[in-house]
């Protein structure tokens, strides 16, 4: 059973940059696919982006594409989110989740997820 960490969340500027790490322990992380998610309260959990497990696929949200960047480093049992470009409307507590099975960014079917970062974008 994997345990998922998040971390990089905060305070910042429209148009600025964050990156998000997820730090997974407890499994044989090249084995899960994982995903980034994000929710604001009073809305349902929206996928962000995804990558699969071994060959690298990745998928975007329409409202993230050429401004999110997820890579993985299996080695450091790490998952990244790059966010560039940010606007007020990303600011959302993010998760991230992982899945043996599960691919893409549906929220539904993932099995273990992390406890969330706050991103907070202000104008």
């Amino acid at each position: 059973q994997v345990q998922l960490v998040e971390s990089g969340g905060g305070l910042v500027q429209a148009g600025g940059s964050l990156r998000l790490s997820c730090a997974a322990s407890g499994g044989t992380f090249s084995y899960y696919a994982v995903g980034w998610f994000r929710q604001v309260p009073g809305k349902e959990r929206e996928g962000v982006s995804c990558i699969s497990s071994t060959d690298g696929r990745t998928e975007y949200a329409e409202s993230t594409k050429g401004r999110f960047t997820i890579s993985r480093d299996n080695a450091q049992n790490t998952v990244y989110l790059q966010m560039n470009s940010l606007k007020p409307e990303d600011t959302a507590v993010y998760y991230c989740a992982a899945d043996t099975f599960m691919y893409g960014i549906s929220p539904y079917g993932y099995d273990y997820w992390g406890q969330g970062t706050q991103v907070t974008v202000f104008s």
